[in-house]
């Protein structure tokens, strides 16, 4: 019987493999969630430009960098100040709001403020 010995060199789909994989592993990552002290601060609810009233069938809220709102939920409220890096555009409010406060998921989308960016 012949045997050859073929010598195993990286072809393109292997490379190409090897790169998707990277990529993959890097967009799970940056995926991940933020830490909390990157999606801003708390504040006083007197400093707050305006007032978000959240209930049951509030999914989303839209706010813009650099703000601060104060969010009525029920009865209670509290405010938070978005400071966050432009890299942080969206968590869940939960995150930041006193514990047990929302019972459900309300996404803050956090757009970059020109004036702070200088666009």
């Amino acid at each position: 019987m012949l045997s050859i010995d073929i010598e195993m060199k990286p072809t393109i789909v292997t490379k190409f493999a090897a790169a998707f994989t990277v990529a993959v592993t890097c967009v799970t990552l940056h995926a991940a969630e933020p830490r909390t002290d990157l999606l801003g601060d708390p504040a006083t609810l007197s400093v707050a430009a305006r007032t978000i009233p959240i209930n049951a069938g509030t999914r989303y809220i839209n706010v813009v960098g650099g703000e601060t709102i104060q969010f009525v939920v029920g009865d209670k409220a509290f405010a938070w100040y978005f400071s966050g890096p432009l890299s942080v555009w969206q968590f869940d409010l939960r995150r930041v709001a006193p514990a047990g406060l929302l019972d459900h998921e309300v996404i803050a989308y956090v757009s970059p403020n020109p004036r702070l960016w200088g666009w």
